[in-house]
This record gives C-alpha cells, structure tokens and sequence, in this order.
C-alpha cells in the first residue's frame, strides 16, 4: 500500500509544490484548502504525473467541525493517515495598534488553531497505530521576532511551541513531529496578507514593499521548502531551517539587539 499524507492549505505555493512533490515520491494524497476549483487544478497536475486522483476535501481549518469531517473523510476514503502537512496560513505585518482584535484572531485562528484542530481530530489515529509523522510549517517569525509582525509572529512563536512540545511527548509513543522553518517565500500569500498601517498610503506601501521583496533574486521558492519537508520526512528531523532562514536564525544569536534594530528599520514605514 502507498503511504497516505494529509496536506492543508494545499491549493498553491508551498502546499501545492509538496503535494506533487509527494505524488512524484508515490504517496496518495488528501488535499484540502478553501478554494475547490484550485484543489481541482492541483488534483489534475497530480493526476498528470501518472498518480492516483487525489482526495480533495474543501475546508476551512478554523472550523474544527469541517477539520473533524475532513479526517473523517480521509480515513474513510484510504483507510489511515501516515502524515499530516500543517501549511495553511497567512501573513501579517503593520504597526501592532492598528491591528484589532478581529484581525488577531483571524490570523491566530488560521496558523496556530488551524493546525490545533487537525492535529486533535487526527491524533487518536496515530496513537492507535503507535505510527505516524506530523509535520507544521512555522516560519523564521516562529524563532527570531520580527516588529511590526507581532500577530503574525505570536501565531508562529505558538506554532514552534506546539511542535516542540509534541516532539518530546510523542516521540516515545511512535509518532515523530517536526518544525519547518522557512524565510519569506516566493509565492501568492500577498493576496490574502492582512496589511495595516497609519493611513490607505502605509498599507499600500507595506504591501508593496513585500512584493518588491518577492522579486529579489535568491528569495526562496515553494519548491525549496517542499523539499526540505522531504528532507525531515525521510531523515525524521525535528527541525528544518529552509535556505536564508539558517542565517537569519545564526544572526540573531549573534546579534539579536542589531538584527531587531535592522528589522525595525525597514520595516516602520511611516511608523513613529
């Protein structure tokens, strides 16, 4: 039998790229996202590789009732789980005051709550079965603090805090949990960013300054961090730096009262 995984936020970028890239490794896959006609569009590229169709379960990992029937969905369909892929989320960056709290709890909802819930509702699987990998996307904001990420950030910091602490309790009960830690991505996540700023002119101009960041030659593709999710699968890593992510986490040991100076620099905009 193929080994199954379970991808969130699967509908592009780095949740699209590790789906084929697990494909391409022949593991059945159950793909889920909010957006079905872009599940559609992966399942028949998965399909382009000579793969199995794909199960594509659309939902919103905020709702644990639609995360409870998208397990329920899966282990039906294939009949176990081997690993779970945690990706689904979303950036955040402005002044921390303009952020309200409706804006908190949507991003904290989305990257912390959202792998809460697949993680509760397919646990009992694994511990059953003594076996299982399960893998969160954190970011380099879930290691080194990032100003004017604060929200952004706290959802991460949580999400390297529940990836250790699953690490050291579940290990000894067959089931490996790992961290990946990637930089700023080249990919689509600007379209669902949520930007504040002082006025329409600060939002327009953080939001900008991210896509002219995307464009720097260098910047790390979805590809990259699929692989390095590939890399912790195989070799059962507990953590993964993907690329430049290895020196801003070196850096910030080195230097951290610089590198937040720096960071704060370029990122106050009209900030005072």
């Amino acid at each position: 039998m193929a080994p199954t995984v379970l991808i969130t936020g699967a509908s592009q970028g780095i949740g699209k790229a590790t789906a084929l890239l697990f494909a391409r490794k022949g593991y059945d896959l159950v793909l889920t996202a909010r957006q079905l006609d872009e599940l559609e569009s992966v399942a028949q590229e998965v399909q382009s590789l000579g793969r199995p169709v794909p199960l594509i379960v659309p939902c919103d990992v905020k709702d644990p009732l639609q995360v409870e029937t998208l397990v329920e969905k899966a282990l039906a369909h294939y009949g176990y789980i081997d690993l779970l892929i945690n990706n689904a989320g979303i950036f955040a960056e402005g002044p921390v005051e303009q952020f309200s709290l409706s804006d908190w709890h949507h991003i904290i909802d989305t990257n912390l709550w959202g792998y809460i819930h697949t993680i509760h509702a397919l646990l009992p699987h694994f511990l059953q079965s003594r076996t299982g990998t399960i893998v969160n996307i954190s970011s380099i904001g879930g290691k080194v603090p990032i100003p004017y990420s604060v929200p952004y950030s706290t959802s991460k910091f949580g999400v390297t805090g529940l990836t250790e602490a699953l690490h050291a309790e579940l290990k000894p009960k067959g089931i490996h949990v790992c961290g990946i830690y990637p930089n700023v991505i080249k990919s689509r996540f600007v379209e669902a960013a949520v930007f504040r700023g002082k006025d329409e002119q600060d939002v327009k101009s953080r939001r900008d300054q991210m896509n002219s960041v995307l464009e720097i030659p260098g910047v790390e593709k979805p590809d990259d961090v699929a692989n390095a999710i590939w890399d912790a699968v195989k070799n059962h890593k507990s953590e993964v730096f993907v690329g430049s992510a290895n020196l801003s986490q070196a850096f910030y040991r080195l230097f951290p009262g610089l590198l937040q100076w720096v960071s704060n620099l370029a990122l106050k905009n009209k900030d005072n």
